[in-house]
């Protein structure tokens, strides 16, 4: 054997060594650490409806072994808030982070998953590299036209002639476009015009701009935060009668079902956005060599009549933690 093949094999052992005893090292480290540590930054962590959420994240850390730390939020977050806490969390100890992607975050997550392990909930954000990061949500297009075929359900499967208002929380977010094209292409193919669509951030208290909009035959809903004040405009006759349909996963959300101020809710199965999440980054934490994978979750149509039946016990039990 050559002298230059045998110098290059003996490096190449020493290196394949080397990689071995550093990998042993993290091992070792971790094992004499406390508790690995997840912290989970989503807007407006306050709000009801995390409430779900945040059970599947607790059940998850508990059945994995994790200390989970759900970092208090604003109801609106910028990229570089995000950013800042992100880096906190790092400083603090945060083994890997769980993230709700905010619009324009796409090289900042990039540039964090480098530091840390990023796993992200709702949706996986457009851009260069950004589709590689592992998401775990429901199929926000399918979502949305799983709430026009509700419509077409009480209008004999068709909505020819049906006007139709939208209200949704942002046009920011690429999970509530989803929603939107999906309704669309289903309502309109049935023949139904969308009249006006709104953000309903942007209502504020005031229920006269809604009011103020013309009258259509129902208004649909595409996110929690849109669907519970719809609920309460139907609630006050400020949608002037129009059929409300809507998105949601809070105890407000199942409140206006219940009181018939929404005719159909579809639910995502928030708990297991929480629960498979954590799990995922608690396996990546814990495997040295595993690669985190994305999850795509169910959701349910759920009617008045149907609220409170067995099956959907387990729902509202979620809704409530």
């Amino acid at each position: 054997m050559k002298k230059g093949r045998k110098i290059f094999i003996i490096t190449e052992a020493v290196l394949a060594v080397m990689v071995f005893l550093v990998a042993f090292a993290m091992l070792w480290e971790r094992r004499g650490r406390n508790l690995d540590k997840i912290s989970v930054i989503v807007e407006n962590s306050d709000d009801t409806q995390w409430s779900a959420f945040k059970y599947g994240l607790r059940m998850a850390a508990e059945d994995n072994g994790v200390e989970m730390f759900f970092v208090s939020t604003g109801e609106e977050l910028t990229v570089e808030e995000q950013q800042q806490m992100i880096q906190t969390e790092i400083d603090n100890g945060a083994d890997a982070v769980i993230v709700q992607p905010i619009p324009g975050a796409e090289e900042m997550l990039l540039k964090m998953e480098r530091k840390i392990p990023v796993m992200l909930v709702g949706y996986a954000p457009d851009g260069t590299g950004a589709s590689e990061f592992p998401a775990v949500g429901p199929d926000n297009y399918a979502m949305g036209a799983a709430l026009a075929e509700e419509l077409l359900k009480d209008y004999e499967e068709s909505l020819e002639g049906r006007t139709l208002g939208l209200l949704l929380e942002s046009t920011d977010s690429q999970a509530i476009l989803d929603r939107e094209q999906g309704f669309r292409d289903v309502a309109e193919k049935a023949g139904a015009s969308v009249v006006w669509s709104m953000e309903s951030s942007a209502l504020g208290e005031s229920a006269e701009v809604i009011a103020a909009q013309p009258k259509v035959d129902c208004v649909a809903a595409l996110d929690d935060a849109s669907l519970t004040a719809a609920g309460a405009y139907s609630s006050s006759n400020v949608l002037q009668e129009a059929r409300v349909y809507g998105i949601g996963h809070s105890t407000e959300a199942a409140y206006y079902l219940d009181t018939g101020a929404v005719n159909c809710l579809i639910v995502p199965d928030e708990f297991n956005v929480g629960y498979q999440s954590l799990t995922e980054s608690a396996k990546n934490l814990r495997e040295l060599w595993y690669r985190m994978r994305g999850t795509t979750v169910s959701y349910k149509a759920i009617r008045r009549e149907e609220l409170f039946t067995k099956e959907n016990q387990e729902i509202l039990f979620t809704m409530s933690q």
